[in-house]
Parts: C-alpha cells; sequence; structure tokens
C-alpha cells in the first residue's frame, strides 16, 4: 500500500484562527494513525500580503500545540517546478496563451488559461460521498498570470504531486476547487489524492467566526493562559467525536481513536465556554506545584511581596485555582480586587455590612445589632486556642449563634468585615486563612466603623 502522506497549506496573509489550525490538526491526526507523513506548506505566493511574521505566527503555534511536520515546503520556493509544469501543459495543449481586454491602465494583457475539456468529474469525498461537477460552467479557468506566476490551482496541484500527497484534508469552502484540480491532475498525469472536506467552524449562534467568537490567532489563547493540551483536546473534538463518552483525550488517545468515519457533515460550533471546561480540565491534571507558580507568576509584586504571602499562599492558592479556567483569570481576579483581601486589611463600608433585605427574613438590622453580633463571634473566636484555629473549627464554634440569630444578619456581615467584598469565599474559609489575630482586628475595625 503507499504510504499515507498528508499536508496542512495556510498561506501566511493573515492570523489563522481555530477552523484553520483544526485542518492542520485533522491531518496530523490522520497521517500518524496510518503511519503515515505529515507534511507543512507555507503558501507563500502572494507576495504582497505574504508576510514573514505571519509565517513565524503559524509556526509557533504549531509547534505549541505539539503538532510536528515531516517534511516542509514553502512554495515561493518551487517556481521553477511549477513554470517547468506550466510550459509542459501549455506544450501538449493543455494550456495556452490568452489575449485579455485591457479593462484599465496597467492590467495585464495576456495571462495563460486552461483549456477546458468540459466534462463532468467526480470524486468520492471521504465524508460526504460521491460529489460531482459539470465542468463546462467553468470555461477555460486562469492558471497563471504568466509563465512565472502560477495561481493557486495550478500552484497547489504541483505541489501536492511533488511532496506525494495522497489525502488532501481541508475545509469544505474548497470543495468548489476541487474540479478545475481534477482537471490539472490528469494533465499533467498526477494521480487524484483522496478528499475529506471538513464541516466549516461556526459560532456558537451558528454565525461566521470573528474576533468576539472565537476568530484569534492561536498565540492569543496562549496569551491568555490556556494550555495546549487542552486546544489540541478541543479542537479535535470541533466537528469529531470518538465515538464514546470520552471528552478529554491527549495525543497518544486521539491518534489512536482519530477516523474520517466519525467526521460529521453539518457545521460544527466553536465553543469558548466548552474550551474553558477542557483547559480546566486539563489544568487539574496538573501537578501541584506547576500550576501553583502558574498562578504566582502571574500575581502582581503588591501581592507576592506582602509580608503575609508566604504564610497564607498554601491556603490562597487553591482557592485562586478552584476560581479560574485559564491562568490570564488570575491577573482579571486580582484587578477586581478578589485577592488582594486576602494579603491585605479591606476599606469597608456600613452598606456593605449591612446584609441585603433577602437575608434578613423581615428582622430589622440596626447598627446595634451588628456591632452586637460582631461582638458576640469575636467572643467566640477568642475561645478557640490559635493552634485550633481552622475552617472547620471556627464554624463548629460560630455557626450554632449564626443559626439562633439568623445566618443572614450573622454570617454576611462577619463575611463582607473580612473581605470587604459582596461576594467571596465564606467566612469560616477566610478566618481559617487570616488566622485568629488578623481575623478578630478585622472584626474590630468593622465594630470601629459602626
Amino acid at each position: 500500500m503507499t504510504q499515507v502522506i498528508t499536508r496542512f497549506a495556510p498561506s501566511p496573509t493573515g492570523l489563522l484562527h481555530a477552523g484553520a489550525y483544526r485542518t492542520a490538526i485533522f491531518s496530523y491526526l490522520f497521517a500518524k494513525k496510518n503511519g503515515g507523513k505529515f507534511v507543512l506548506r507555507i503558501e507563500d505566493t502572494d507576495k504582497q500580503r505574504s508576510t514573514k511574521e505571519n509565517e513565524d505566527n503559524i509556526m509557533e503555534s504549531l509547534t505549541w500545540l505539539g503538532i510536528s511536520h515531516d517534511e516542509f515546503v514553502r512554495q515561493s520556493e518551487k517556481a521553477g517546478t511549477h513554470k517547468k509544469y506550466l510550459e509542459k501543459m501549455i506544450i501538449d495543449g493543455f494550456a495556452y496563451l490568452s489575449k485579455e481586454e485591457v479593462k484599465k491602465e496597467g492590467d495585464r494583457d495576456s495571462v495563460i488559461r486552461f483549456k477546458n475539456p468540459n466534462k463532468k468529474v467526480s470524486f468520492e469525498d471521504m465524508i460526504r460521498g460521491t460529489i460531482e461537477f459539470d465542468t463546462t460552467d467553468l470555461g477555460d479557468f486562469v492558471i497563471a498570470k504568466s509563465a512565472d506566476e502560477p495561481l493557486f490551482h495550478l500552484a497547489v496541484v504541483v505541489d501536492d504531486f511533488e511532496s506525494g500527497i495522497t489525502h488532501i484534508i481541508r475545509g469544505e469552502d474548497h470543495i468548489s476547487n476541487t474540479p478545475r484540480q481534477i482537471l490539472i491532475q490528469q494533465a499533467i498525469g498526477a494521480p487524484t489524492p483522496h478528499y475529506a472536506h471538513l464541516p466549516i467552524v461556526l459560532a456558537t449562534d451558528r454565525t461566521k467566526l470573528s474576533k468576539r467568537k472565537g476568530a484569534f490567532a492561536l498565540t492569543e489563547y496562549k496569551k491568555r493562559g490556556y494550555l495546549p493540551e487542552a486546544i489540541l483536546n478541543y479542537i479535535s473534538f470541533i466537528g469529531w467525536n470518538p465515538g464514546d463518552e470520552r471528552e478529554i483525550m491527549s495525543e497518544t488517545e486521539l491518534i489512536k481513536a482519530f477516523t474520517l468515519e466519525k467526521v460529521q457533515k453539518s457545521g460544527a460550533i466553536f465553543d469558548e465556554v466548552k474550551l474553558a471546561w477542557v483547559n480546566k480540565e486539563w489544568m487539574k491534571k496538573m501537578p501541584e506545584s506547576e500550576w501553583q507558580r502558574e498562578i504566582i507568576v502571574r500575581l502582581s509584586d503588591s501581592i507576592t511581596q506582602n509580608l503575609n504571602f508566604n504564610n497564607r499562599k498554601e491556603k490562597v492558592l487553591p482557592l485562586i485555582f478552584e476560581r479560574i479556567s485559564t491562568f490570564a483569570e488570575v491577573s482579571i481576579l486580582e484587578e477586581s480586587g478578589d485577592i488582594g483581601f486576602f494579603f491585605t486589611t479591606p476599606l469597608l463600608s456600613i452598606d456593605l455590612l449591612t446584609p441585603p433585605e433577602k437575608l434578613c427574613k423581615g428582622k430589622e438590622v440596626s447598627n446595634d445589632t451588628l456591632k452586637t453580633n460582631f461582638t458576640k463571634v469575636i467572643e467566640l473566636l477568642e475561645t478557640i486556642p490559635d493552634t485550633e484555629f481552622t475552617k472547620d473549627k471556627v464554624k463548629e464554634v460560630v455557626f450554632p449563634y449564626a443559626d439562633q440569630e439568623g445566618r443572614g444578619i450573622v454570617l454576611w456581615p462577619y463575611r463582607a468585615a473580612l473581605s470587604g467584598k459582596e461576594k467571596s469565599p465564606d467566612p469560616f474559609e477566610l478566618s481559617g486563612i487570616l488566622g485568629k489575630q488578623e481575623t478578630v482586628l478585622r472584626l474590630k475595625n468593622a465594630i470601629e466603623l459602626l
């Protein structure tokens, strides 16, 4: 049997989004599943729009994902080969120089066209089944601006032939290109590869991906703190699944399970919420020391250089970890004030200390009531030895009083006094982290304010 050879052929004319990299991933998984080769071809013949920056971004993204190529081709370096095939096609009567009507100053007056045999062509798509075209409607289509300037269809066919590509996996938007390319393949004596056209990738509202809906460069997800294992895992599931309940799969597992038969025909959804879930599942697989390091490097100096940081970080870092789905969210939490109160005494307001009406259950909560409750909570906390001042012990001692007086009017002010926030971990968790002395100090600050 012929060795399976697939390719990913991006143009460095812009930054590629997840939908484009899905083509690379599927091509890579299919090649590796079948013991074949994966070719990376940079299609940079559009000299005006192609940039080294975009090419570097493609290389960086694939490397980050762990997608390694077995062969590298830069299309612009194949100009001589393209010209050789083009000249032979003209000699053999498959192409000809066509004089074009000059429509405006600067337009060229001739191009090279393919001589269309005006026949039906069909191919077996590995996802969609038999697809047939009547090429008559295509006319004699342009394949080069000149002998030195081949256009997309000719260059692609020649490069695929030269690299021995056996399977072309690409987006369904390329289906309309296939009949032209098959005609060129027949003209140069190239075998027709197996085709698999993938469903288009859509946003959750089933519209085209955009900058607001997942159409970011892969390096942007890297900056946002996503893990490459999670991105590879999630993108592999856009329009494909292994046929069982698995959702979290490593590269090795994906290679073993991947088949084109399980690729769906309808549009595939890119869901940022599901991506974040997959990322969190991969974060959970990290050794504790690694995810702690990833959190710490994203905290500001005002946090990490705080005198209380080293004493409290072992209890605080797991709470931060629980609240994030990507490591970039650490900075967001800090900027919103959801981390600083663990290390620095917060500024309080009376409005913050007063519980919302829905928690009061008809009871009137005056400043005197709040002071009485704070005073009683302090008395209860003082009964706990410093060495036993844990979250569970604090709850055991304080909760019966809260149950008696009303949980809302005791626990809301208690928690707000410790965090200075409307939303934060519960007061028992906070007390266990802050320790007895700091907890009592913050409650006394609240009493003074009242």
